[in-house]
């Protein structure tokens, strides 16, 4: 039995050409592009062709593209790095990935206050709400641009805008919208923006914080001064180049991946609300990456279910890869107002430009036939659950009457 994988928001394969292409780095570009021999050289220029491309897909400048090992160490970066020595409020919504929330929580035990940006129904943030915030109390701001579990896109200019006007640093976390929607950085108007290659089929151990011209941060990692003194450590050449050759071809290939993998979600979509049923779809219908589906199966565990679906050959996920082992409720759909049952039973499917429409026909069979599995056992288990509640208690001793 062939594995479909359909989790491609925690992880997607490197394409072959950017295997090929950083297996050519490794072997001729092998020089630290700090040193200023021969070698040293061709390196370098490896590198900086890799960002110059990168930063003209992003709309960004070269000089603000600082390489990192990968979308975590972008968001701590900004977040610990932006943020002033003296204590102030940071900003976020309840549902931002790990790494933000993490990093949020170090400044917390600095002094730092954390508030809440509010949500609607469809997660996404109550604009008219921003002019309730204690904007005089505020020193940071971060909020995830497209959402690893849900899908859903903000609309994050009129936050931007507040922040501009106040000279507060705003930092995006784009680590799931870069090579799946078009990214601006100049257009945002973020301080600073998060990203990381393998999320759109380039290499593990590269990403990238975008930060904008100007701006000074505190480094995370000191000895030395590469990138810009922003990042100390000898860059990765033939990751940054992988990194650049995926980017371009999602730009190349941008309008046919997004009609493909819409077409494949909605078709996964509509079969599993026709097999399913009764079936909650999470998050904004409208503004959502085109490759994600937040689906609750009412009446069954998420954590069963994935179990249940890995063992039929079908790759899911329960939310971010980085939230395993966590059996907490997912914050992105708490946040929401999502009642317990829904998020209990909630699944994220996330799919790639590499899945077919055979492959989509043969999940929603495998997924419909362990839902309806499950949920005959846990109809069985609560069947016999009632008969034991009111089976009569056998007599003890004499029957007094």
């Amino acid at each position: 039995m062939a594995r479909i994988f359909l989790d491609h928001n925690s992880t997607t394969r490197p394409l072959p050409e950017v295997v090929e292409a950083i297996a050519r780095h490794w072997r001729e570009s092998y020089g630290n592009p700090g040193s200023r021999h021969a070698e040293g050289r061709t390196a370098r220029r490896a590198l900086e062709d890799a960002r110059e491309k990168i930063a003209a897909i992003l709309n960004a400048s070269p000089k603000e593209v600082i390489f990192t090992s990968g979308g975590t160490e972008a968001i701590n970066l900004a977040i610990l790095g932006l943020a002033r020595q003296r204590p102030a409020t940071v900003l976020l919504t309840a549902g931002e990935h790990p790494a933000v929330r993490q990093s949020c929580l170090r400044l917390q035990e600095r002094g730092w206050k954390l508030q809440f940006l509010d949500v609607d129904r469809e997660g996404r943030i109550r604009i008219e709400r921003l002019d309730e915030l204690p904007w005089g109390n505020i020193g940071l701001a971060t909020v995830i641009l497209a959402h690893n579990e849900t899908g859903v896109v903000q609309d994050v200019l009129p936050l931007a805008e507040k922040c501009r006007e106040r000279g507060i640093s705003l930092h995006l976390d784009a680590v799931q919208a870069v090579g799946k929607i078009p990214v601006d950085f100049q257009a945002l108007g973020a301080t600073a923006l998060s990203l990381g290659a393998h999320k759109f089929h380039g290499p593990r151990g590269i990403g990238a914080l975008l930060l904008k011209e100007g701006v000074t941060l505190r480094p995370r990692q000191l000895g030395g001064h590469q990138e810009a003194d922003r990042r100390a450590g000898t860059e990765p050449v033939a990751l940054a180049v992988g990194m650049a050759v995926a980017l371009e071809r999602w730009r190349a290939e941008q309008t046919q991946r997004d009609l493909h993998v819409r077409s494949l979600r909605d078709r996964l979509e509509r079969g599993l609300k026709s097999a399913c049923d009764p079936v909650v779809i999470n998050g904004s219908v409208q503004h959502r990456l085109c490759n994600t589906l937040n689906i609750a199966f009412p009446g069954l565990e998420g954590e069963a279910l994935f179990v249940a679906l890995d063992l039929a050959g079908v790759s899911c996920s329960l939310g971010s890869t980085c939230a395993s082992g966590s059996v907490e409720p997912a914050p992105a759909l708490v946040a929401m107002g999502c009642p317990p049952e829904i998020v209990a039973s909630s699944v994220r499917f996330s799919l790639s430009f590499e899945n077919t429409d055979d492959e989509i026909d043969d999940a929603v069979k495998r997924i419909a036939q362990t839902v309806g599995r499950l949920r005959a056992a846990h109809n069985g288990d609560a069947r016999a659950e009632f008969r034991r509640s009111i089976r009569r208690p056998e007599p003890i001793g004499p029957n007094p009457g």
